[in-house]
């Protein structure tokens, strides 16, 4: 596959979202899967609805994080404060997936440009990248704080474009989300999913595009 460059979602793509709780997962018992799935989803439920109430009601990446974990925490009686400031502290340091350094460095290897575009705030993907080792293996790393509002809205991924050049068309666009796939092939970028979960087809992504379990291989599709 010839490109222009690589664009690559943070969470849940090159970052594990569920490490945070998992560091924890002794405090927290044993029902913390769930409790951090449900974190997840919170998290991203508050971004749909900050971007679809209007720019008055935007806050970035890092407070709806802090405010999903309060709304968990109440949910499911987690009571340790000490732990909540530290399930805070942990999710501003994620554990990358094992295999996307090499996989970074390959694709590096070969020329090809690289980026991150994040609904994370600068802040909260400059502390990801460093904790992941992953500050030398990218050229751009884009937050949806430029535009204002979240992804899967056009002009997030109108970022990516403008700052590595070209058309989307000549870009690749790689996402766990199913939802941010499509968003981006939405807005016509050529689409990889990794599918680390093995979920069911959604928006019918399987027809636009390319499917991974996970990112060991993706750099042998380029050359």
């Amino acid at each position: 596959m010839a490109t222009r460059g690589i664009v690559f979602d943070a969470y849940g793509t090159l970052l594990d979202v569920h490490s945070a709780m998992a560091r924890h997962a002794q405090r927290i018992g044993p029902n913390w899967e769930a409790i951090s799935a449900a974190w997840r989803a919170k998290q991203l439920e508050y971004s749909w609805i900050r971007s679809l109430t209007g720019p008055a009601h935007h806050r970035d990446f890092a407070e709806l994080t802090d405010a999903a974990l309060d709304f968990v925490a109440r949910k499911f009686d987690l009571h340790d404060d000490a732990l909540i400031v530290d399930l805070r502290a942990a999710y501003r340091t994620l554990d990358a997936y094992p295999e996307v350094p090499n996989m970074l460095r390959s694709l590096r290897s070969k020329g090809i440009p690289t980026a991150i575009l994040s609904n994370g705030s600068p802040a909260m993907l400059a502390s990801a990248v460093k904790a992941g080792g992953l500050e030398l293996l990218l050229d751009e790393v884009i937050s949806v704080e430029e535009a204002g509002i979240f992804k899967p809205d056009p002009r997030v991924y109108d970022l990516a474009i403008r700052r590595l050049g070209g058309d989307a068309s000549k870009l690749v666009f790689v996402s766990s989300n199913a939802w941010d796939a499509f968003g981006a092939h939405a807005n016509g970028f050529r689409v990889v999913w990794c599918n680390r979960t093995a979920q069911p087809d959604e928006y019918g992504l399987r027809a636009h595009a390319a499917e991974y379990g996970d990112l060991s291989t993706l750099s042998e599709a380029f050359s």
